[in-house]
């Protein structure tokens, strides 16, 4: 791996999280790369008409979105190969009726979205984006917004009144403790309506503050993403978990060739964080719809192909990994533990809370070994509980062959994480020969 390769992935993951505050700003920047390298977006309330060799792409609940490159050879012949990931991350989100008064502060209520590592979202400069529903000729429109300058801090309790922090630990009720302040009453009003339609207006959408039917709006931390270290080796962001996996897995589709003899894709679902049951979440049809169609436009058109056609296919279910804790290693299995640069990570766990089993572990591992790429190895602590992924359930739905992989990280669910420069393009590497 050349280091202007690592540099490359490395930066444009950073673009990439950047452009991508909430779920629906993921899927705009997805769309948006995916159309720029010759895809075209399909509408589920149509007919679709699929030749080989066709680069297509489909976002369901503005949230979620699946990419696919037909094969050359018929789908119920090559089976598909498919790369999933999510593109929620742990956050605060903004409550229906969220504007709050209370001892001279206006403030704006949030529910807690995911487990979030609630202490770090103090003390930052916050600001709020997402998608915002206004009537249009009678008719509701989406429109995507980002106010893009600092909004919203949530306040820490001084030490004076607070003097065991240090050694007691910060306690955070998210009721009472994580309501972030927007302004002070003395200063006038800041009616939240009257915002929206302030930033909507920047962007060229004219609408009055009774336009707005309703509203699906996230915090995120305005700190830009950056590297560190001696030599630049860490990537400092937000939203690693899991824009880091749904870059790499979209890379590697854009990176081959316009000939590929078996059809591949990625699918980017929402929800993974709070379980995945919704319209668009890895325990919706969403994937198996879209399979379906696929195969009825491309194979031989027997009752059986579809099955045929799963029972050939293979998924890797791509979310990022635990790494070694230095401060912490009595947390980690003493014999699995992944270091930051030392590349993909197979993760198992025998209870199914990731879908790797002998076979699929043996299977990526063959394609790091043809990428020129060492995997490691995680397994959760016997004496801990194990999170999950949407490998478990993509493969309990689709009965497909799946194993859970990931790069490695430290600081998983905070507003701010940490990985390494060089694994994005080891993964990205492994993903590409994987799809070839």
């Amino acid at each position: 791996m050349s280091p202007t390769d690592i540099d490359t992935q490395a930066n444009d993951l950073l673009q990439y999280i950047d452009a991508s505050p909430t779920p629906y700003h993921a899927v705009r920047e997805t769309a948006r790369r995916l159309t720029a390298a010759g895809f075209r977006e399909l509408d589920e309330r149509e007919s679709w008409s699929l030749k080989p060799g066709e680069k297509v792409f489909v976002i369901r609940g503005d949230t979620s979105i699946a990419a696919f490159q037909l094969g050359t050879k018929p789908v119920d012949t090559t089976g598909f190969r498919l790369v999933g990931s999510h593109t929620d991350s742990p956050n605060l989100r903004l409550k229906p009726n969220a504007p709050v008064n209370r001892h001279g502060y206006q403030q704006l209520g949030v529910e807690i979205y995911g487990g979030v590592l609630l202490h770090t979202w103090t003390d930052r400069d916050l600001s709020v984006a997402g998608r915002v529903v206004a009537l249009h000729n009678g008719r509701p429109q989406h429109h995507l917004v980002d106010f893009r300058r600092p909004l919203l801090r949530v306040p820490n309790l001084a030490i004076h009144l607070n003097r065991g922090v240090n050694t007691d630990g910060l306690k955070l009720n998210p009721q009472e403790h994580m309501v972030p302040v927007l302004g002070l009453e003395s200063a006038g009003p800041a009616e939240l309506r009257a915002l929206l339609v302030e930033e909507l207006g920047r962007t060229g959408v004219k609408a009055a503050a009774d336009d707005l039917l309703g509203y699906d709006l996230c915090l995120y931390d305005l700190q830009p993403s950056t590297r560190s270290g001696l030599h630049g080796e860490f990537l400092h962001a937000p939203r690693l978990d899991n824009l880091a996996s749904c870059h790499t897995g979209l890379t590697a589709l854009l990176s081959g060739t316009d000939k590929r003899e078996a059809t591949v894709g990625v699918v980017l679902y929402d929800h993974e964080e709070c379980g995945s049951r919704s319209a668009q979440g890895a325990a919706s049809p969403f994937l198996k719809d879209l399979l379906e169609r696929i195969v009825q436009g491309h194979s031989d058109g027997r009752a059986d192909a579809f099955h045929r056609a799963i029972r050939r296919s293979f998924l890797v279910s791509a979310d990022m990994a635990h790494a070694v804790h230095p401060n912490y290693s009595s947390m980690h299995e003493p014999k699995h533990q992944p270091q930051l640069g030392g590349g993909p990570v197979i993760k198992t766990n025998v209870n199914q809370s990731y879908a790797t089993d002998g076979e699929s572990w043996a299977h990526f591992a063959a394609l790091c070994k043809e990428a020129g790429v060492t995997p490691q190895h995680f397994v959760t602590r016997t004496d801990l509980g194990c999170g999950s992924t949407i490998g478990p359930i993509t493969a309990g739905q689709l009965g497909i062959r799946t194993v859970d992989v990931g790069n490695p990280m430290l600081s998983m669910h905070s507003i701010r994480e940490l990985a390494a420069a060089s694994d994005v393009a080891r993964m990205v590497a492994v993903l590409t020969r994987f799809f070839a």
